[in-house]
């Protein structure tokens, strides 16, 4: 089984920043995508950032320029670096991590428990 452990969330003031992490219980190269995704009580969680196992990023439109994800294959980290932070960041923050199979019945997804991020304005 796999574990996902989040951790860098806080309170922080908008226009501050915080870094968050994700510490993988084996080896990230074993994903072909990891990702960051927040969820707001009531609402769909929704897709923030994600990094393919070749470091190819994609990014929400509402992030895209001030948060960077990165990953350090040697720690089994991946990061999400937050920057000029809005109270719209709001939410509980989630990695997720996915394996995908020769046919979709093999695919695997994995998630962590999550990290609260809260911007006050």
């Amino acid at each position: 089984q796999v574990q996902l452990v989040e951790s860098g969330g806080g309170v922080v003031q908008a226009g501050g920043s915080l870094r968050l992490s994700c510490v993988a219980s084996r080896s990230i190269a074993d994903f072909n995508t990891m990702g960051w995704y927040r969820q707001v009580p009531g609402i769909q969680r929704e897709l923030v950032a994600t990094i393919s196992r070749g470091g190819s990023t994609n990014y929400r439109d509402s992030v895209r320029g001030r948060f960077t994800i990165s990953r350090d294959n040697a720690k089994n980290i991946v990061y999400l670096q937050m920057d000029s932070l809005k109270p719209e960041d709001t939410a509980g923050y989630y990695c997720k991590a996915e394996v995908h199979g020769l046919s979709p019945k093999y695919d695997r997804e994995y998630w962590g428990l999550g990290t609260q991020v809260t911007v006050s304005s």
